[in-house]
């Protein structure tokens, strides 16, 4: 008879909290009314005004740059991004390998290429590998603050400057994360941001793009929004306002409900970041030295907006115990918002990077790099489980059962080999 306390194995769960654990984004009265009142404003807004002025003035005022341009989702900011950058035909664009695939997706709709870089055992750039990649058609280098964590910006910057490399950045997970005190999304040329459901700040879907240079924000104008936008904002003189009805022939802008919800949510976002911080603080110390479990390295210089909590499983201090076992363990224990990434990933291993002509003419397949190319990426993948961060003091209980339930597998290990 198995006398393990594992509920794997028989005993009693950590956690009987029926689930779902985490939810997101809060919905407020104040929400709901924001968006009942859009609801019989405008439903429409093709400039910019109304609701969609608010939110972007807002936005624009939260991260301190001149320009913000809002859009349906946080791939079309890429997208607009890319494109306002310049970004072509046969340019290449440095891409952390470890990231969601809109990263550098966008690209191939610009006939440009993502060259994919390794990342350190952070997840992070690796600048010597992405050295090694540099070639006279590298045009951009784009800074991924993933899960929430801050890349280092003092390096990255260093790195663009001394390569003259357009830096660019995908804050998507990073809502109100900060380097020395700097704000993500505002160390590059431009940036671009999801709102999408679960994201720090969420508008259920949409996006943005942040910038403080003049010329990229016209160009975002014109990429995907044109018309009425475009012939009240590009000045008649200049030389691309001739192009304001059509502008690039798509439409990529935000729906004004989506837009109230965001307007709502973001005066809240620096109390749940508060929030999600003592949270996660209250987490990694608890799972500090435990056996097994490796927490994110965290730089003075970094304000994380937690994202995710991202830990990185140890097996050999385990006795090998497998991250699959593990996690199955976790999940028994009533841990069920514990994960592993699924869609961010190494790039190298969708079928889209390696086979590129089968869905886009023009792009050979067999262009990309071998499939063992990127190995850190590959063992930060296959090695990180990641928990939700609540950001209220209510959760705080959850939390701590979560954190009991990964001691709690973690200390009878040996059960389970």
């Amino acid at each position: 008879m198995n006398d393990s306390s594992l509920a794997l194995l028989g005993g009693t769960p950590a956690i009987t909290v029926p689930g779902p654990h985490f939810t997101w984004p809060p919905i407020t009265e104040a929400d709901r009314q924001a968006v009942a009142r859009q609801l019989e404003t405008a439903v429409s807004i093709p400039d910019r005004s109304g609701v969609v002025a608010d939110l972007e003035d807002a936005l624009a005022s939260y991260l301190g740059v001149r320009h913000v341009v809002t859009t349906c989702t946080g791939t079309a900011a890429l997208h607009s991004m890319y494109a306002a950058a310049g970004i072509g035909p046969g340019d290449e664009v440095i891409i952390p390998a470890l990231t969601f695939h809109a990263t550098a997706t966008p690209l191939f709709h610009l006939g440009a290429h993502p060259v994919l870089a390794d990342v350190d055992d952070r997840g992070q750039l690796d600048l010597e590998d992405a050295a090694r990649r540099l070639t006279s058609r590298t045009k951009a280098v784009v800074a991924v603050h993933l899960w929430g964590l801050p890349e280092d910006m003092d390096a990255l910057t260093s790195f663009a400057d001394e390569h003259e490399l357009m830096l660019l950045e995908d804050g998507s997970h990073a809502h109100g994360a900060t380097w020395n005190h700097q704000k993500a999304g505002t160390f590059g040329t431009a940036s671009a941001f999801s709102l999408n459901g679960p994201k720090p700040l969420s508008a259920g879907e949409g996006g943005f793009i942040a910038t403080d240079d003049t010329e990229v924000y016209y160009r975002v104008l014109l990429h995907g929004q044109y018309n009425k936008r475009c012939r009240r904002e590009i000045p008649a003189t200049h030389p691309l306002a001739r192009f304001a009805v059509t502008g690039m022939g798509l439409k990529l802008r935000i729906h004004p409900l989506a837009a109230a919800l965001a307007r709502t949510q973001l005066g809240h976002l620096e109390d749940r970041l508060a929030g999600r911080q003592a949270v996660a603080a209250r987490m990694c110390a608890v799972l500090a030295g435990v056996p097994g479990i490796r927490l994110p390295d965290l730089p003075a210089a970094a304000r994380t907006s937690w994202y995710a909590l991202p830990l990185q499983y140890k097996p050999a201090a385990l006795g090998g115990l497998s991250i699959e076992r593990f996690l199955e363990a976790l999940h028994a224990e009533g841990a069920a918002e514990a994960d592993r990434p699924g869609s961010t990933c190494p790039l190298h291993t969708h079928p889209l990077f390696q086979a590129p002509g089968a869905l886009l003419p023009g792009y050979a397949d067999g262009q990309g790099e071998a499939v063992d190319e990127f190995p850190t990426a590959d063992y930060v993948h296959a090695t990180t489980l990641k928990l939700p961060v609540w950001d209220h003091a209510d959760d705080v209980r959850l939390a701590d059962a979560y954190t009991t339930a990964i001691v709690k597998v973690a200390t009878h290990a040996k059960d389970l080999l």
